[in-house]
C-alpha cells in the first residue's frame, strides 16, 4: 500500500538533505537482528562480531518491531546536514517523558507481549528512566561499533548527498525522487512510496528531509509522525563497495604506471571523497594522500569541489575509465 507526501508551494523551498550518525547507529542495531540486511556488510561484520557480542542490546531490539512503529523520539531527524552524534544523543536525553513513554507503549504493542513484559511496564512506571537508559545504550552501541568507521561512512553519506544535490539542480525534485529509489514516485506534487502500510500527511510547509543511510538497506522510510519534520531516508549509494579495501582491487598494471600510492587513491575513488576520508580508508598519511590527489588532478584524473567547509574529490572520465581498465 503507497504512503503519500503531499507538498505545497513552500515545501519546495525547505527540502534537504542530512546525514545522520544517530540515524547508522540505530540502524547498525536493526542490521545484527536482520539477516537480510548483512550481505553487503559481511566484511564488517566479521570484524567486530566480538565487539557487537559484548553489548546488551534486547532493550533497544524490543522496539524494533519487525512490522511496526519503532519510537520516533529515539532516534528523530537531524536538524543540521550533518549534525555530529553528541549534539543528537543530547537531544535524546531532552526527550520529554510523557511523548518518549506515548511514543514508546506504541512501538511495543507491535511486539506481542512486550508492553505487559518486566522491562515493558519498568518503562512505562519511569519513561525518565527509560530515557537514560535507552540512551545509554544508543551511546555505547555509537562509541563501540560506528565511532571507529565513521569517517568512512560519512565519506559514502556525504558522496551521495553531493552526487544528488547535482542531480536536484538538474532534474528538479519531482525528477529526483523517483531516482533515489524505484518505490518512489511523483505526480501532482505527491511523493508516492510503496509501503507496508498506507498513509498519508500534507507537508503543510515543514518541507522534507532526505537522508541517505548505509545500514537502512534495503529499506526505505518513508516519514516520521508530527512533530517531527517529515523525512524520506533510503539507501546511499555505492554501499556495495564501501568495506572492500581498495588497494586488493589496484591491478599491477596501473601500479606500474601511476605508483602504489596514485593508483590506492584513484582506486579509492568509487565514490567523493575528502582528503581525510582517503587518508583513514588507505592508512597513509594525510599529507601523502594530498600530495598524490594534487598530482592526479593536474594530471586531468581528478577534479575537486567544495562541499560546505570540505573539499570533494572524484574522478573525471578519464578517471574512470583509467581505474576500470586497470
Amino acid at each position: 500500500m503507497p504512503s503519500r507526501l503531499r507538498f505545497g508551494e513552500d515545501d519546495f523551498l525547505r527540502c534537504r538533505f542530512a546525514v545522520s550518525p544517530l540515524w547508522e547507529t540505530q540502524e547498525v542495531v536493526r542490521t545484527l537482528k536482520r539477516p537480510e540486511r548483512q550481505g553487503y556488510h559481511a566484511h564488517w561484520l566479521r570484524r567486530i562480531r566480538t565487539a557487537a557480542a559484548g553489548l546488551d542490546l534486547t532493550p533497544l531490539w524490543l522496539l524494533m518491531p519487525r512490522r511496526g512503529h519503532s519510537p520516533d523520539w529515539l532516534c528523530p531527524p537531524p536538524t543540521g546536514p550533518v549534525t555530529g552524534f553528541e549534539e543528537e544523543i543530547a537531544a535524546v536525553r531532552a526527550s520529554d517523558p510523557e511523548a518518549a513513554r506515548e511514543d514508546t507503549a506504541r512501538s511495543l504493542a507491535d511486539s506481542p507481549g512486550a508492553l505487559e513484559s518486566p522491562r515493558g511496564r519498568a518503562w512505562m512506571a519511569d519513561p525518565e528512566r527509560m530515557i537514560r537508559e535507552l540512551s545509554d545504550s544508543m551511546e555505547e552501541v555509537w562509541h563501540t561499533l560506528v565511532e571507529p568507521d565513521w569517517p568512512r561512512l560519512r565519506a559514502l553519506l556525504e558522496a551521495d548527498v553531493a552526487f544528488h544535490s547535482r542531480r536536484l539542480a538538474e532534474v528538479g525534485l519531482g525528477g529526483l525522487l523517483p531516482e533515489i529509489n524505484r518505490r518512489c514516485g511523483w505526480s501532482a506534487g505527491t511523493l508516492t512510496v510503496e509501503w507496508r502500510g498506507e498513509h498519508e500527511r500534507n507537508l503543510e510547509g515543514q518541507g522534507l528531509v532526505l537522508m541517505p543511510s548505509v545500514f537502512s538497506w534495503p529499506d526505505l522510510v518513508s516519514s516520521f509522525d508530527p512533530p517531527w519534520q517529515p523525512t524520506l531516508v533510503y539507501p546511499a549509494r555505492g554501499i556495495g563497495g564501501l568495506w572492500a579495501e581498495p588497494a586488493d582491487r589496484t591491478s599491477d598494471t596501473l601500479v606500474r604506471l601511476l605508483g602504489r600510492g596514485r593508483s590506492a587513491v584513484l582506486t579509492a575513488l568509487d565514490e567523493p571523497a575528502t582528503t581525510t576520508a582517503l587518508a583513514h580508508r588507505l592508512g597513509l598519511a594525510p599529507s601523502s594522500v594530498s600530495a598524490h590527489l594534487t598530482v592526479l588532478r593536474g594530471a586531468g584524473l581528478l577534479t575537486a569541489r567544495r562541499y560546505g567547509h570540505q573539499v570533494l574529490y572524484e574522478r573525471t572520465p578519464l578517471g574512470i575509465a583509467l581505474a576500470a581498465g586497470g
